[in-house]
This record gives C-alpha cells, sequence and structure tokens, in this order.
C-alpha cells in the first residue's frame, strides 16, 4: 500500500524471480524424488511412468493376470463397476439434495429478512446462521475423510458409504442454492406476497422458476464430482470402478488399468453432454 492509499502492484522483476523460485523449488523436489534418475531407490520413476503411459495406446479388453486365471474378458466387471459407480453417485446425489435443498432455503438472507415481526425475523436470523454454518462445516472436510470416520462407524457397508459421498455435497448444494435465491429477481415474488399470497406459494411460482435453470445446471456438475469421488470409493474396498483400478495398479497390469480410466472418462462425458442437452432445453 503506497503513501496515497492506493494498492501497488509488484514489479514486474519481482514476479518474475518469485515464479523461477517456485520452479526451481519443484525442480529440486522432483530431483530429490528421483524422477530424474528412474526413481534414486525408489520405486517408480520416468521408467515406470513412460512405461505406464505407453499402455493408454492399447488398453486391454481381456485379463492381463496369468493362466489359469488371465485371459479371460473384462467386460463383465468393467460393466458392474461402472454400475456400482453410477449407483453410489446417484445415491449420494439425492441424499445430498435431501438436506442440502431444506438447508439452503434456511440458510437464504431473503427468508430472514422476509417481513413478519421483530422475533419472526430473529429467529429466521438464527436458522440462517445455523443452516450456513452446518452447510460450512460439512463441506470442509472431504468425502473421503467422511469414509474413513462413516467406516469407522458403521463398518464397510453401502449406508457408510453414501453417507460419506452425501454429506460435502450437501453442503455445496445448500451453499449454491442459497445464493441462487438471494441473486434471484424477487420482483415477481414481492407482487404475490403484496397480493395476498402466502410466502411459500410466492416463492414457488415468483422466484423458484427464475433460479431452477442454474440449479439444474449445478446438479449435473454435482453429480459428475459424485462420479469420480463414487469411484475413488472403490480404494476403500466397494465395488466401484477404483476398486478395479485399485487392483490393477497394484498388479501392474496397465492396460487394465487404462480401460477402466477411459470408461470412468466415457462416463463423465455422458453425463456432461446430457447436462448441457438439459441446460439447452431449459434455456437461459
Amino acid at each position: 500500500m503506497g503513501r496515497d492509499g492506493q494498492l501497488r502492484r509488484p514489479l514486474p522483476g519481482v514476479r518474475t524471480v518469485v515464479c523461477l523460485a517456485l520452479l526451481a523449488g519443484g525442480l529440486a523436489a522432483a530431483a530429490g524424488l528421483g524422477l530424474f534418475s528412474g526413481g534414486g531407490g525408489r520405486p517408480g520413476g520416468l521408467g515406470a511412468i513412460g512405461d505406464f503411459l505407453a499402455h493408454a495406446v492399447h488398453p486391454s479388453l481381456v485379463s492381463e493376470a496369468p493362466a489359469p486365471f488371465g485371459g479371460g474378458s473384462l467386460l463383465p466387471d468393467l460393466l458392474a463397476g461402472v454400475r456400482e459407480t453410477v449407483v453410489f453417485a446417484a445415491a449420494g446425489l439425492a441424499l445430498a439434495m435431501l438436506l442440502g435443498l431444506p438447508l439452503g432455503l434456511l440458510g437464504s438472507s431473503a427468508l430472514s429478512a422476509d417481513g413478519g415481526s421483530r422475533a419472526g425475523r430473529t429467529v429466521r436470523t438464527g436458522l440462517r446462521l445455523l443452516a450456513r454454518g452446518f452447510a460450512s462445516a460439512v463441506r470442509s472436510v472431504h468425502e473421503l475423510v467422511w469414509a474413513v470416520l462413516f467406516l469407522a462407524a458403521l463398518g464397510r457397508s453401502d449406508a457408510a458409504a453414501v453417507a460419506a459421498l452425501a454429506l460435502p455435497y450437501a453442503g455445496n448444494i445448500a451453499k449454491v442454492f442459497a445464493e441462487l435465491i438471494d441473486e434471484a429477481p424477487r420482483a415477481a415474488g414481492l407482487a404475490l406476497r403484496a397480493a395476498g399470497a402466502p410466502a411459500a406459494p410466492a416463492f414457488a411460482i415468483g422466484v423458484l422458476p427464475r433460479l431452477f435453470p442454474d440449479l439444474v445446471s449445478f446438479l449435473f456438475y454435482e453429480f459428475e464430482c459424485l462420479l469420480r469421488s463414487s469411484a475413488v470409493l472403490g480404494f476403500f474396498g466397494f465395488p466401484t470402478l477404483g476398486y478395479l483400478l485399485a487392483g490393477s495398479f497394484e498388479n501392474l497390469y496397465h492396460g487394465e488399468v487404462w480401460t477402466y480410466l477411459f470408461a470412468l472418462l466415457a462416463l463423465l462425458l455422458l453425463v456432461e453432454g446430457t447436462g448441457a442437452a438439459v441446460r439447452r432445453r431449459l434455456g437461459p
């Protein structure tokens, strides 16, 4: 901050030095890990990375396990993994919406400022702060941490997996839904209230249709993220694509790994394309 009260930007030379220092630090860390010397005593290195990437051009459609267990088609396991990944993600999204949408409504500042007595506004303000605080708390913890906690509490059950997915995403949905409500035009809703309509119908008719396209777009994005998180749950033993990935990678069956990665990518692209088509139908 200069004497004139204006914020001074760093000189171009200073920015260059900072960028070069960060680059040098990153290269030093990579060298320390042995990435430039074939591993430096550690498994992996550039040779392992090159071998892994080479299999991307010819992913395996049959099991790479040695005989008599190998040679069979990967398709049944692949379809089962995709199905479980989608099921866990859809269940997590449903539970997240059931929790996140009411929290978002309570967390909206428009709700707490909507007329009524002073005591009523105070109660609504308190509910808004509680809802926003809870949403911030649950979304600040990564779903993998929630998975560890629920696995310890409930064991390796489907309920533990779905709850671990739903809680942080419920916080995301609550935050975005509250912001959509606060930013939506209120003229139609206020006109209905002035005409004597109750608050709930006025909101449902005058406000909700205006934010519905943005909400649907965000929910499709959340479903994409949940698919990735659902796949990662496989590393905890749940039968999603991540479980297949972990087994193949542990055994260095890189062709199988790329098959499962491409399947996950195709699944994400399918959901993204469907979401884009729905957004076009809903309009701006």
